[in-house]
Formats: C-alpha cells, structure tokens, sequence
C-alpha cells in the first residue's frame, strides 16, 4: 500500500510540474487518503505485536 502512496504522490508531482491542477489534485488526494490508511493499519500491527507478547 505504501507503494501505491508514493506512485500517487509521483504522479501528482510530474501532473502539478506539467500544469494539470485536475489530475495533481485527484492524485495527490488520493496519495494522502492510503497514507492514512497505511499509517493506522501500521499502528495496528504494532499494537498486536505488542498485546501478543
């Protein structure tokens, strides 16, 4: 997932360089909502990893 992140991120970078707002802004939106969701799931394996020791 974090992988997907940062082609998003990419992909929002070279579309903003290249001027087109649309594209950079659904790119970058959605870069920003799996890195939300990359950083609870790894909040949560954390947590197990901790509760089961």
């Amino acid at each position: 997932m974090l992988r997907w992140t940062i082609t998003f991120i990419i992909i929002a970078l070279i579309a903003g360089f290249l001027g087109f707002g649309g594209i950079a802004g659904a790119s970058a939106g959605i870069a920003k909502i799996l890195f939300f969701i990359f950083i609870v799931l790894f909040v949560l394996s954390l947590l197990k990893g901790l509760i089961k020791k």
